[in-house]
C-alpha cells in the first residue's frame, strides 16, 4: 500500500478541494506521458490504479511473435521465447501484458510526468473555484479591500480576487485597505487564467438582497419585493407586498424602531431609502410610488404606460423632487411614463380636464371656488412681509366654497341678522358694540 501517495491525495482533496478520482486520473495520464516520451509511443500503454491502495500498475500490450527476427517494432511485438518468460502458457499470435517500470524512465519523462500532474491540479483548482462563485453569481458576498488597481478596486472573496470597476463604484465612496464591504456578484467567467469575478456596489439587486438577508418575512416569502428603483449613493424607492395580510409589509422590512432599514442604510453609507405598499391598481401604486408627496388625482394609461398626476400646486416641487430624483425614481418603480403637473398648470392644460376627478362638486360651482381661489392668491403680501410655511399650508387645505364667497355678495337682511346675534356671545369688539347701541 502506498500510504504517502494516499496522504497526499487526502490533503489535495480537503485543502484544494479536488476530489480523489480527477487526481487518479492526472496520475493515470501523466504515466501514459511519460510512456510517451521514454518510447516514443504510448499507444498499447495501459495503466491501472488500485483507488484503495493506491498501487499502481503500468504496462504495454505486445503481441507475440515466433522468433526475434520476426520483431518488428519492440514497443508492439515480443519473441515467443520472451513472451514464455512471462507467461508460459503464452502462443503465438497472444496478446500478453509486458510490465513497464515506472522507476526506469528518463529525467525529462519524469519532469513532463510531474507537469502533467500539476497543471492538472491548477485546472481543478480553478474549476472548482469557478464552480464555487458561479452558484453565487446574482447574490450579496462579503469581501475585503486589497487595493485600487487604477481607478479599480482589487477585493479578495476568500478563494478569489474580485474587480470592482470604477463604473460598478458608488460616486463618492471611498474603501481603505482591509476594510470589509458588501458586494453584488454581476458575472463569473471562466478564464486560462482563472475565474474572473465582476462585482457591484451600485446594482438595485444589492438593495434588495440585503433586504432579503435582513428582513425574516421576505426570506420565508411572506412579504415580496415587487420592484425596486435606485439611484447608488442617493436614493432608492421599494415597493413590497404581503401574502399575509395580518402582515405589514412595509412594516416588515422597517422594523423596530427602523432597525432593519437602519442597517442595510449603514451598509449603503447613508442612502436614503423609501419603502412602500405595492398596489395591482396603477393609479394607487404611481400614488404611493410619489410619496411623501400629497397627490390630487391620477390618470393612468396601462396600454401605453403613461400617466398624468395632479398635486396641489405647494406640492409640485416635493413631488418632482431634488432634480427630479423623486419623480425619475417613482417613474422606474412603477414603468410608467409620468407627467406631474400643479393644479394652476392642470387647468391650462389642454389634456387636463378637472371635471374629469373632481366628482364631488358640480363644473359650476367649482369655476366659482377656483376663481375665488385665483383672486385670494393674487393678493400678494407686502414689501418686507412673508408668510410662514404653517399658515401656507393650512391656507390651502383649508379652502372651501364657503370661504371664497365675495364680500359684495352678502345680503343686508343676513348682516343684519349677524348682527343681532353677537351680543349674545359677549365678545363683540368695541367698535360694532357701539354700532349696534
Amino acid at each position: 500500500m502506498n500510504k504517502e501517495l494516499m496522504e497526499a491525495l487526502d490533503i489535495l482533496e480537503k485543502e484544494k478541494e479536488i476530489s480523489k478520482e480527477t487526481l487518479f486520473d492526472a496520475i493515470e495520464t501523466s504515466l501514459l506521458t511519460a510512456c510517451k516520451n521514454h518510447f516514443g509511443k504510448a499507444d498499447n500503454v495501459k495503466v491501472e490504479i488500485n483507488r484503495e491502495t493506491c498501487d499502481f500498475l503500468v504496462y504495454a500490450e505486445k503481441e507475440v511473435v515466433p522468433t526475434q527476427e520476426d520483431v518488428e517494432d519492440d514497443c508492439l511485438q515480443i519473441a515467443l521465447e520472451d513472451a514464455k518468460e512471462i507467461s508460459k502458457r503464452a502462443e503465438v499470435g497472444d496478446i500478453i501484458h509486458v510490465e513497464i517500470k515506472s522507476k526506469e524512465f528518463g529525467r525529462i519523462a519524469t519532469q513532463n510526468a510531474k507537469n502533467v500532474i500539476l497543471q492538472k491540479i491548477r485546472e481543478e483548482e480553478r474549476s472548482a473555484i469557478f464552480n464555487q462563485y458561479y452558484e453565487k453569481e446574482k447574490d450579496v458576498v462579503t469581501g475585503v479591500v486589497q487595493r485600487y488597481v487604477g481607478r479599480n478596486i482589487s477585493i479578495n472573496l476568500g478563494k478569489a480576487d474580485a474587480l470592482l470597476n470604477e463604473s460598478e463604484q458608488v460616486k463618492g465612496e471611498v474603501f481603505r485597505p482591509t476594510e470589509r464591504i458588501k458586494v453584488y456578484i454581476l458575472e463569473v467567467k471562466n478564464t486560462p487564467k482563472g475565474p474572473r469575478i465582476l462585482v457591484s456596489r451600485t446594482h438595485p439587486e444589492l438593495v434588495k438582497r440585503l433586504f432579503e438577508a435582513e428582513v425574516t418575512e421576505i426570506r420565508d416569502g411572506t412579504v415580496e419585493i415587487k420592484s425596486i428603483a435606485r439611484e447608488a449613493g442617493s436614493r432608492t424607492k421599494m415597493a413590497v407586498w404581503s401574502n399575509n395580510p395580518n402582515v405589514d409589509a412595509v412594516g416588515a422590512c422597517v422594523g423596530m424602531n427602523g432597525a432593519r432599514v437602519n442597517a442595510i442604510v449603514d451598509e449603503l453609507r447613508g442612502e436614503k431609502i423609501d419603502i412602500v405598499n405595492w398596489d395591482e391598481n396603477p393609479g394607487n401604486l404611481i400614488q404611493n410610488a410619489l410619496s411623501p408627496a400629497k397627490i390630487v388625482a391620477v390618470f393612468a394609461d396601462p396600454d401605453e404606460k403613461t400617466a398624468k398626476v395632479v398635486v396641489p400646486d405647494y406640492q409640485l416641487s416635493l413631488a418632482i423632487g431634488k432634480e427630479g430624483q423623486n419623480a425619475r425614481l417613482a417613474a422606474r418603480l412603477t414603468g410608467y411614463k409620468i407627467d406631474i403637473k400643479s393644479e394652476t398648470q392642470a387647468k391650462d392644460a389642454p389634456g387636463f380636464r378637472y371635471e374629469d376627478y373632481l366628482d364631488d362638486f358640480d363644473d359650476e360651482e367649482y369655476e366659482e371656488d377656483y376663481d375665488g381661489y385665483e383672486e385670494s392668491c393674487e393678493e400678494a403680501p407686502a414689501d418686507g412681509e412673508m408668510l410662514s410655511d404653517e399658515d401656507t399650508v393650512g391656507g390651502e387645505e383649508t379652502f372651501s366654497g364657503e370661504d371664497m364667497i365675495p364680500e359684495e355678495e352678502v345680503l343686508p337682511e343676513e348682516e343684519a341678522a349677524l348682527e343681532e346675534e353677537l351680543p349674545e356671545d359677549g365678545e363683540a369688539p368695541a367698535e360694532e358694540e357701539a354700532s349696534l347701541e
